[in-house]
């Protein structure tokens, strides 16, 4: 079985960059990108929607934030993971990430090999 992810970043490099990354070193595949919140929400609302993780970004374009997508995710199926990948993860960012259910928190610059390797875990996990 695929890992199905549902990434959301507003800026078009980075996130075609880590939908490659997932995509090359994870095996993962992408089944829907958003770049605002509330284009987000609706993708993630919609039960015709397969998907195994979410991989959010807290700073969205403008009037968006991920902290709103990490909370319209809280009645997510318990298999359904979420993950939040920011430049932004200082320790009062993870706690709130955490509050509202995120499943891990990852910095930009400095952990993506990390949500990689996460991501590896949960689609050996999937296949057992």
């Amino acid at each position: 079985m695929e890992l199905r992810a549902f990434v959301v970043e507003d800026n078009v490099s980075i996130r075609d960059s880590l939908v490659e990354a997932l995509s090359e070193l994870a095996g993962v595949v992408t089944c829907g990108v958003a770049g605002t919140e509330k284009a987000a929400i609706a993708w993630l609302a919609d039960a015709g929607n397969q998907w195994d993780i979410a991989i959010i970004d807290l700073i969205l374009e403008p009037g968006g934030s991920g902290f709103g997508v990490l909370a319209a995710c809280r009645n997510r199926k318990p298999e359904q993971k979420v993950v939040v990948l920011t430049g932004a993860a200082n320790p009062e960012v993870r706690r709130r990430c955490e509050a509202l259910g995120s499943d891990g928190v990852f910095d930009k610059s400095m952990e993506t090999d990390a949500l990689i390797e996460y991501c590896l875990a949960l689609a050996q996990t999937a296949r057992t």
